[in-house]
């Protein structure tokens, strides 16, 4: 069995890993190529090319390095049409993954099948029509999404999140990481910018700016950067002139489960996080860890988005459990002061950190915490969808 998959960013990188365990748990012949991190490349895949290629975000952003994308999805598109997969799965990515599966579609029968519904619940609800004359199938990880696509014609199957499968931290391993690490018995405190270059570019200046406003009001605290392996040397430059001597995370000198561990124990062990916005969310309420969500894009994307946002949070928690408990700061929004002043309510007031924390365990029963790995789920759904044929699409 040939499977094709492509994956743009760290976090598709970790969807993926997932679903391929669970296909390899299923099927004894299976085959990957695709475009990967390094989470599946540890699957058994080999990348076309380096994936932080794709890791680009913001309109603005995007148009400097439109021809050259554009030559990657030509490229990918023909390695999917050399290679005649059984499925071709893109995973999140959706502006370089779906133009891949659309030119795949209009030259083969290969079956497509795209992991993470478009946010079509937030903006942009056209997307669904306009994905399903080229995507078969979708793999969606909020409980609420397969109808939006399966009233546009497409098959949806909810298949949760891989964080709900990621093992527990047990109070001693966190304390145990920050023995290790020289943390003593202050707070705390985990900054998270971003996985991606124009993302950590414009948010790590601000969370500099946000954690020395926090220190001066709070007192003394540790900070822990958990760093990308794709972005971990830009990570290094950018924290340089944060205040507290930042314990960076740089998970390149290490093998991946090794780092997955480490990442997931400072998670625990810190009191409070401040992140960018993102699936980032869910891993921390995994871990049970109180957050502060913050992003900005380029002023020309801001325009754009928030007139066509229909929500009233982007924080995936305060989403799944319609509350908005999770304090973010988007947009103009994001400036260091309020921030500073959320995360220090954060550290100071326990009604907040309760009412978090009950949110996240609520988050993760509603994403599937308990039942099968989602990426078993995806994998199975998968499979069970490759029974369903269709014609090929005129596009």
């Amino acid at each position: 069995m040939r499977v094709f998959l492509i994956a743009g960013e760290a976090s598709g990188d970790k969807l993926g890993a997932a679903l391929m365990a669970g296909l390899k748990q299923l099927r004894s012949d299976v085959e990957f190529r695709g475009v990967a991190g390094v989470l599946m490349q540890g699957e058994g895949m080999e990348s076309l090319f380096d994936m932080g290629e794709l890791s680009v975000m913001g309109l603005a952003e995007v148009l400097p390095k439109y021809r050259h994308l554009k030559r990657r999805i030509r490229q990918t598109a023909q390695a999917v049409l050399d290679w005649k997969p059984d499925v071709l799965i893109t995973i999140d990515s959706p502006d370089f993954c779906l133009r891949v599966a659309r030119a795949v579609r209009g030259n083969a029968n290969i079956r497509t099948v795209h992991y993470v519904a478009p946010s079509v619940w937030a903006w942009r609800p056209g997307r669904a029509e306009k994905m399903a004359p080229y995507i078969d199938q979708v793999l969606a990880l909020l409980p609420f999404e397969p109808p939006y696509m399966e009233a546009a014609g497409m098959q949806c199957d909810f298949v949760g999140h891989p964080v709900v499968a990621e093992p527990v931290v047990t109070p001693e391993q966190a304390m145990g990481f920050r023995k290790e690490n020289g943390l003593g018995e202050g707070p705390v405190i985990l900054a998270l910018p971003g996985s991606r270059r124009q993302e950590i570019t414009r948010m790590a200046p601000v969370f500099g700016e946000a954690l020395r406003e926090v220190l001066k009001r709070s007192g003394p605290a540790h900070i822990v950067v958990p760093a990308a392996a794709p972005v971990a040397p830009m990570v290094r430059q950018m924290v340089e002139s944060w205040p507290g001597k930042p314990l960076i995370l740089d998970p390149r000198d290490m093998p991946t489960d090794t780092a997955e561990t480490r990442k997931r124990h400072a998670f625990a062990a810190a009191d409070v996080a401040l992140a960018a916005s993102g699936t980032v969310s869910l891993e921390l309420s995994a871990a049970a860890t109180p957050m502060v969500i913050a992003h900005d894009v380029n002023w020309l994307s801001w325009q754009i988005m928030s007139r066509m946002i229909k929500v009233d949070t982007v924080t995936l928690p305060n989403l799944i459990c319609a509350k908005n408990i999770i304090p973010e700061f988007l947009g103009p929004a994001c400036r260091p002061g309020p921030i500073a002043a959320a995360l220090v309510d954060l550290m100071q007031n326990q009604d907040a950190r309760t009412a978090q924390l009950a949110a996240m365990k609520e988050t993760m029963l509603q994403l599937g915490r308990g039942g099968d790995a989602p990426g078993l789920r995806a994998a199975r759904a998968v499979l069970e969808g490759l029974a369903h044929v269709r014609p090929a699409s005129r596009l």
